[in-house]
């Protein structure tokens, strides 16, 4: 299975041109690609479920969508069902030749990134440590820098560097990914509200509330990493090939 997953993202919206990049940023930045090439394992899952390129052998052998009906998040569940059988997935850039707006508007922002995030980085598992380390990363050199006169000499240093590589990666996609210069100038911003995101997915699954996304109810994650309610179409984005 082949999954495009740099392709052009289209952002035409403040928040789309703020976040939409934050994508490729949090992926290029956590996954350990060479790691995730070598081997099949289900942990090193990765893909976007706006388009997949797989083997129409290979997907109707893992039974396909039918068998993550109960997820809002694709883009994770397929390459980890396809891993769980032994196959190998992978991601490789299409900038060239794909694109797609995934969300138009501030509230489709905001709703798509809250639906992912409760299989994504608003797990329980995952939440504390990746917003220590997104924050402590790419927001605390910046909040540092505020108080420059008052830090010492050699540590005014280490903390416009740390500033400088943070914005290093935003930077390089902007380049290879023709991304918004202006959401790449607010990285910092971004990243704060990125993380405040799934804290606020975070917390309506620990209150019980359901999803809404697009017009539509979807029930709470339950204990077993599924979603009670309304199940989702088995429609393949993008088909298959």
């Amino acid at each position: 299975m082949r999954d495009i997953r740099f392709w052009r993202q289209v952002t035409g919206s403040f928040l789309e041109r703020l976040l939409i990049p934050l994508v490729h940023v949090v992926l290029l930045g956590f996954l350990p690609v060479w790691r995730m090439r070598r081997c099949t394992k289900p942990a090193y899952a990765a893909g976007c479920g706006q388009l997949f390129v797989a083997d129409a052998d290979a997907y109707r052998q893992v039974g396909g969508h039918s068998q993550i009906r109960s997820t809002l998040h694709d883009g994770i569940k397929l390459p980890r069902l396809f891993r769980q059988h032994g196959l190998r997935t992978d991601l490789f850039d299409a900038t060239e030749i794909a694109s797609c707006r995934m969300y138009e508007g501030a509230d489709d922002v905001l709703s798509g990134l809250m639906k992912n995030a409760h299989e994504g980085l608003a797990s329980p598992r995952l939440i504390v440590p990746m917003s220590l380390m997104l924050l402590g990363g790419q927001v605390l050199p910046w909040i540092l820098l505020v108080g420059w006169p008052a830090l010492a000499a050699d540590t005014r240093w280490m903390v416009l560097a740390g500033a400088v590589l943070s914005m290093v990666p935003r930077w390089i996609a902007v380049w290879r990914f023709r991304q918004s210069v202006l959401g790449a100038l607010l990285h910092p911003i971004s990243v704060a509200v990125f993380v405040g995101i799934q804290w606020v997915a975070f917390c309506r699954r620990w209150r019980g509330k359901p999803n809404l996304w697009r017009g539509r109810q979807y029930g709470t994650l339950t204990d077993g990493g599924t979603i009670s309610g309304h199940p989702r179409s088995s429609v393949v984005p993008g088909g298959v090939f």
